[in-house]
């Protein structure tokens, strides 16, 4: 007895032993795991029950983990705006998610919205720049400024960031009361300086409260056309930063080195968008050290030879790629699947019946890949608009012209053959409703001056007008002096001429293009979005018509379009615009559309 009480005792010495050896065993480093601009593309090879997986398998190597998002999650394509992001929440709960920060396009389904959304979270939002308002008197902030999270020793603080571009990306109504006063404000400034003092605030509180490393979560970006409030420019104005978790711009960024205001290297990364991977950074405990690296989808190929000889590469399998990541090849979670499937067969049946086809593509990116439909005209933009101008012609109403705001054409891989209004919900995600308004041709003009603000730079600009009924010339190396307020909000034509000119709008009597007349009203048509609740800052409408307003969602405009095509075929030229009137410029074969916007070397 005496023998078999002390083999029990040796044996649990053993066991205890082992398992102190393999609690042991789990690394002290801290890892954050991390996404941004996801935009509801749930349906890829990488999505939530992925990431939740990845998280799973690095809980067995390490003992601290988080996972963040750094905004745009709950808009982009119909498995977002569908339920207005509440499915979405509902999978990023699942996942683990333990923190994100508001993006602009957390704002579209209005205030109420995103209050709906940070209350659905099982996880905080975070932002220091983002408070209320009243009488154009900062209140207190809306939601906490950072979060910090204890791991032994280190005290992790993670600060939020919200764009001030947020007003016109989103739409200025929405951070107003009914009588148009700010009650909910984000800080910026024109020359970003409310911006930085937010954050170097946040920075010095977070200090306070103990914390050893302070990483931002923003949702800034590096695109030149969203100065002075990038990322970059946050870090060079700001001082104890020790990484920067980024978005908005869609860059993928490893790792990059930024110095900030005394010099110190700040870490800056940001994973692209679309979940087209994953970010994983591991801070070391020992050290302090920051290293980030991506996880990325890769096929498994196998080859095999056909029945005629011929090599077949087929694909078997997928799997994780990452210098940091070592886990499973495919790791998900069957409960995060689960309510992942069952949403995308909901909406897929709910939008999956066929509206018609067509034999071009409406394509706004190049053959590169490059994004045009922010820039210049495109097929697809030329659609877009088209579809307007048809819905209020076809209704009997008289309609000169039609504007649609390029960042509102929202599809990244050109839409061809088969057309459902899930291919429509691609195109048009937002849910804007269609307007039609008598404006001044002075206020037409100034629309397409500030929508071509940033053409010809090189910069990118989602107030770019895709345009119908309407042709113009911009002098894109004529420099943009039109006049904006400190939330990028058109105040005032520009003080050194007009870039946009040679301006001319279709005469329906004559079927020909005519001058635009300055002094005389048009009816054009658009999306409240632009025409009403100043999206991407057009303010110059104040003071039209509303000749008619709430006719029909966005992606619904685009199906009635395409329902009006002979036999719901649309080709390059059998437009039921064209058949009626012959002398428009419509011609959808190329990714450059009709010709209706041209670019023309300097001639101020």
């Amino acid at each position: 007895m005496r023998k078999f009480i002390s083999l029990l005792l040796t044996l649990a010495m053993v066991l205890s032993m082992t398992s102190f050896a393999a609690a042991e065993a789990l690394s002290d480093d801290i890892v954050i795991l991390y996404t941004n601009d996801v935009h509801t593309y749930i349906d890829k090879e990488l999505s939530y029950d992925v990431i939740a997986g990845v998280k799973a398998e690095l809980l067995k190597q390490y003992k601290n983990i988080l996972l963040v998002d750094a905004g745009d999650h709950i808009q982009g394509t119909a498995y977002g705006s569908m339920d207005k992001g509440e499915t979405i929440i509902k999978l990023m709960n699942a996942a683990g998610y333990d923190l994100a920060t508001l993006g602009n396009h957390e704002f579209d389904y209005a205030m109420e919205g995103t209050m709906n959304v940070i209350e659905w979270a099982e996880f905080p939002y975070t932002s220091c720049n983002f408070y209320h308002e009243e009488a154009n008197v900062r209140n207190d902030n809306v939601l906490d400024p950072f979060v910090t999270y204890t791991f032994g020793d280190d005290v992790i603080a993670i600060i939020g960031i919200t764009t001030p571009e947020s007003f016109t990306k989103s739409t200025p109504a929405y951070f107003q009361d009914g009588n148009g006063n700010y009650i909910y404000g984000i800080a910026g400034g024109d020359d970003g300086a409310k911006l930085y003092a937010d954050v170097q605030d946040a920075i010095n509180d977070a200090k306070t409260a103990g914390a050893t490393t302070v990483i931002a979560l923003g949702h800034l970006g590096d695109d030149p056309a969203s100065k002075p409030w990038t990322s970059e420019e946050t870090i060079a104005n700001t001082v104890g930063l020790d990484a920067f978790i980024d978005g908005h711009s869609h860059s993928t960024v490893k790792g990059k080195e930024v110095a900030d205001k005394e010099g110190n290297a700040v870490v800056l990364t940001q994973t692209g968008e679309y979940f087209d991977r994953i970010g994983m950074m591991v801070i070391d405990a020992e050290t302090g050290a920051i290293t980030t690296d991506f996880i990325e989808f890769e096929e498994i190929t196998e080859t095999t030879t056909d029945a005629e000889g011929k090599t077949v590469e087929n694909v078997v399998g997928h799997k994780l790629v990452s210098e940091l990541y070592k886990g499973a090849e495919w790791p998900v979670v069957e409960a995060v699947t689960a309510i992942k499937t069952a949403w995308i067969n909901e909406i897929d049946t709910a939008l999956g019946q066929t509206i018609g086809s067509a034999t071009i593509e409406l394509a706004n990116y190049d053959a590169e890949g490059n994004r045009l439909v922010r820039s210049q005209e495109t097929v697809g933009g030329d659609f877009s608009a088209d579809a307007l101008y048809f819905l209020f012609d076809n209704m009997g109403l008289d309609v000169d012209l039609a504007i649609m705001n390029g960042g509102g054409i929202r599809n990244k891989g050109a839409i061809t053959g088969e057309l459902t209004y899930k291919s429509c919900k691609e195109i048009h995600t937002f849910g804007n409703v269609a307007c039609l308004q008598t404006v001044t041709g002075q206020q037409v003009l100034d629309a397409l001056e500030w929508g071509a603000k940033s053409a010809g730079t090189g910069a990118e600009n989602g107030g770019f007008l895709q345009v119908a009924g309407i042709t113009c010339k911009i002098d894109g190396e004529y420099p943009s002096t039109v006049q904006a307020d400190d939330k990028g909000v058109w105040l005032a034509g520009p003080t050194g001429g007009y870039r946009v000119h040679d301006v001319k709008v279709y005469n329906k009597e004559t079927g020909a293009y005519e001058a635009l007349d300055l002094a005389a009203t048009y009816n054009m048509a658009g999306y409240n979005y632009t025409l009403r609740d100043l999206g991407d800052g057009f303010a110059m409408f104040d003071g039209a018509i509303n000749v008619l307003d709430y006719v029909m969602e966005d992606y619904m405009v685009l199906a009635n379009y395409v329902a009006a095509f002979p036999d719901h075929m649309v080709h390059a030229d059998n437009s039921p615009l064209l058949a009626k009137y012959p002398g428009m410029l419509l011609d959808y074969s190329t990714v450059n559309g009709s010709g209706r916007i041209v670019f023309e070397a300097s001639v101020k």
